[in-house]
């Protein structure tokens, strides 16, 4: 019987290859006049907003301009007034000794702070001056000269430089009586704000009552009109009116252009003589601005029908052969884990044994080392003997065979001493069985004190020992406890070799655990995170291959217990064996016994 087209064995049925569907397309379409509208209102919105909040901005930054103008102006305006009532100037003009005039103006113009001063007598020659070299030059023609004679008030004048620009002045006669004896002239620095205003990036002008501008940041505007200098830019060619044109989507209708730039008109009122302010700012912020949104937003709907798109792809590139395949790879695989479980079963097995031929190893060795100790330990007693036999033999020769007889008695007990000796050895030697009984911690760790007596008497190496009155009992192997306790007093002492006096203290305690605490004052432990690690050693080459406390951890986690190391609060190192405490001795251990 055939098989359907569109159905797989195993109940797994094959999707369908139909193209896309009209409810996808519509979706899609959907979409896609959704982003087309979202990104026409944004851009209405934000070009609003920015635009207002720039053109606010603009009317704050000019009205901050147009009072600092007219505070100078008025501040300066005062000065000709008292200048012109100065009885030492007065003087001077009367009697034609100028010769303290000039220092005068040059002590007022410090406390003004005005551009110049100027002094001129009935002739309008100058007479003083804080410019030396104006000095007798002649102004009987300028405006503020002639208008301050014929005038009572303080008179301003606004003068064009030969160099360009204007010089601002302000002028008042000084009269003696109904005589008048000449000009005091203030000169005005409006230059500095043009300094000032070059550093924004506004275009910022002051026209005067004629619609003359006076004071601008472009220098080739002074003299003209407002409609003259924004008339002043290069030609446009096709590439920037295409620019333009496509420019001004994203922003308010310009109110003028400069150098083919649309720009952001602003106008204030000074109070001065009918002059006014004006600023141009660019749409330049506002266009960056919204453009940043309005690409963020395009690249959103971009995204979203790239998944869109992607997940279509997704669904039309499955394969039957997928399907087909599946079967085949599970049965290979579940094969390849079988094999895989049945090796690593082997290495288990070839694990544990290697790790218990590796802790026999490591205890012969540690044997091999306490050799010459015992050696020592041996010698001495055999030394001994033959003293003992040496003076027995020359008692028996003298006919004193109750002195001997005590001689013998001593040998005896020598000999006692060494066989107790090496039964610890051999105990030691043996390895470990595989059924747990009861151990008793205080007795496993005399057996292993005794056992490095020798080694400890031949450091010198002050011995603490803390013990409770009453038994600790765990369930577990001797041997092995031994052989781990052996390990952390051999550390111990490999610990203290460079101090002056080494001490080593070992605490056996019962609580909810039996807990032995072997603690030194060497120098303490630097990589606490690699120190149980096999092979890991701070030892010189030769001393030992870092594997006694990576057995010792072994054999206390085989125990229940574990095996912790820190360093001391006042240096050293400090091991704390734990091992699960027999139900019976949990309240034990209240009294503690020290012993040296």
């Amino acid at each position: 019987m055939a098989t359907p087209r569109n159905s797989l064995p195993g109940n797994l049925i094959w999707p369908r290859t139909d193209t896309i569907s009209w409810r996808v397309r519509l979706a899609l379409l959907v979409l896609l006049v959704v982003a087309i509208a979202t990104v026409w209102t944004t851009n209405g919105l934000l070009t609003d907003r920015f635009t207002q909040s720039t053109r606010n901005r603009a009317e704050l930054r000019l009205a901050l301009y147009s009072g600092n103008l007219l505070s100078e102006l008025r501040r300066n305006a005062i000065v000709p007034q008292l200048l012109a009532r100065d009885p030492t100037l007065i003087g001077a003009l009367n009697s034609n000794d100028f010769s303290q005039s000039t220092q005068r103006l040059i002590s007022f113009v410090e406390e003004i702070g005005a551009a110049s001063l100027m002094l001129l007598d009935s002739d309008g020659r100058t007479v003083a001056a804080t410019d030396r070299n104006r000095l007798g030059s002649g102004h009987r023609g300028e405006p503020y000269f002639v208008d301050a004679v014929r005038s009572n008030a303080t008179v301003f004048s606004v003068i064009p430089r030969e160099v360009g620009g204007y010089r601002f002045t302000y002028s008042r006669r000084v009269e003696s009586g109904q005589k008048v004896l000449g000009v005091i002239v203030v000169e005005v620095d409006l230059q500095k704000f043009e300094r000032a205003w070059a550093g924004i990036s506004d275009a910022v002008l002051v026209v005067d009552s004629t619609g003359r501008i006076v004071l601008a940041t472009e220098s080739r505007w002074r003299g003209l009109t407002e409609a003259e200098a924004l008339q002043r830019q290069t030609p446009q060619n096709a590439i920037e009116r295409a620019i333009r044109a496509t420019a001004d989507w994203s922003a308010l209708p310009p109110d003028a252009y400069i150098q083919g730039e649309a720009v952001m008109r602003t106008e204030a009122r000074i109070p001065f003589r009918g002059w006014r302010m004006t600023s141009f700012t660019t749409y330049a912020s506002i266009r960056e601005r919204v453009n940043g949104v309005l690409a963020l937003e395009i690249m959103g709907f971009a995204i979203l029908l790239a998944l869109a798109f992607y997940a279509l792809s997704r669904k039309t590139a499955l394969r039957m052969a997928l399907f087909q395949r599946e079967s085949a790879e599970l049965r290979a695989l579940n094969a390849r884990l079988q094999r895989e479980i049945a090796e690593r079963e082997r290495v288990q097995e070839n694990l544990a044994v290697a790790e218990q031929t590796l802790a026999q190893s490591s205890k012969l060795a540690a044997l091999g080392e306490m050799s010459a100790a015992v050696s020592h330990e041996l010698n001495q007693p055999l030394a001994a003997m033959k003293t003992y036999l040496a003076g027995a033999r020359l008692l028996l020769g003298r006919n004193r065979p109750e002195e001997a007889l005590s001689s013998f008695g001593r040998i005896d007990d020598l000999i006692e001493r060494m066989g107790a000796i090496t039964r610890q050895l051999k105990s030691y030697a043996r390895k470990g069985g595989e059924q747990f009984s009861e151990v008793n911690m205080g007795d496993a760790l005399a057996s292993a004190l005794s056992m490095m007596e020798p080694q400890l008497r031949h450091r010198q190496v002050q011995i603490t020992r803390i013990l409770p009155d009453r038994p600790v009992r765990v369930m577990g192997d001797r041997v092995r406890i031994e052989q781990v306790m052996i390990n952390l007093l051999r550390n111990a002492l490999d610990a203290t070799k460079s101090v002056n006096n080494p001490e080593v203290e070992v605490i056996l305690a019962a609580g909810e655990t039996a807990t032995l605490t072997v603690r030194d004052n060497g120098e303490g432990i630097e990589d606490l995170d690699s120190l149980f690690e096999p092979f890991y050693t701070t030892k010189q080459p030769g001393d030992g291959v870092g594997l006694g406390l990576a057995i010792s951890s072994g054999i206390v986690n085989d125990l229940g217990g574990r095996l912790t190391a820190r360093n001391g609060r006042k240096g050293g190192a400090v091991f704390e064996m734990q091992l699960p405490i027999l139900e019976d001795d949990k309240n034990d251990g209240d009294g503690v016994e020290a012993a040296e």
